[in-house]
Formats: C-alpha cells, sequence, structure tokens
C-alpha cells in the first residue's frame, strides 16, 4: 500500500479494522469509540514491514512499536509484555456446529 500509492494509510486502517468488523456483524470492535473493545496497534507508517513468510510465519512485523488487545498491553516498545488477553471472536450468527464447516 505504502510503496505503490494504491489506498491512503487512513482507508487501508479502514479496510483492516471496522469494514471488516461491520461486514462480519462483529459488535464494538473495529473502531475506537467508548465502551468498545480497546484493539490498538501503534506503528511508524515510515518503517512498518512484514516478515512473515509460509515458510516462518511468526515473524514479528518491523515498525511495530505498540499492541494493545482489549485494552491491556501485549506488545510494549517492541517487546512482548507477556500477557494474554485476547480472546477468540466468533461472528452474531455462530452455531456451535463444526459439522457445517467440514461440508
Amino acid at each position: 500500500m505504502r510503496d505503490e500509492g494504491i489506498l491512503s494509510l487512513e482507508e487501508a486502517i479502514r479496510r483492516l479494522t471496522s469494514l471488516p468488523a461491520k461486514n462480519l456483524k462483529i459488535r464494538e470492535r473495529g473502531l475506537l469509540k467508548a465502551g468498545y473493545f480497546a484493539d490498538i496497534v501503534v506503528f511508524d507508517p515510515a518503517a512498518i514491514q512484514d516478515h512473515a513468510s509460509y515458510d516462518e510465519p511468526h515473524q514479528l512485523s518491523a515498525g511495530v512499536t505498540h499492541v494493545f488487545v482489549n485494552g491491556e498491553a501485549i506488545l510494549r516498545d517492541g517487546e512482548h509484555t507477556g500477557a494474554t488477553p485476547g480472546r477468540f471472536v466468533r461472528e452474531p450468527g455462530w452455531s456451535g456446529n463444526i459439522d457445517l464447516i467440514a461440508e
């Protein structure tokens, strides 16, 4: 996005946050708004770069300074805090029937 100038930074962030939350009808996520879960990534737009690959998927991105999940810091100054406040988020229509997925 940055290198090719296809989208503005603001539009890219919207497409990764509020747009999927709205499309999947996931409530109280995707926006910085009172009463919503505080999932926040603080990054340097000039330095952000993904290092993950299919062979090595668990690589941290460069340029990410802080990450907050549900309002709790999990990455502070680029270092993991040891906190694990995340939880699995399901869309409102989730039935719990795994057989539907397997078909």
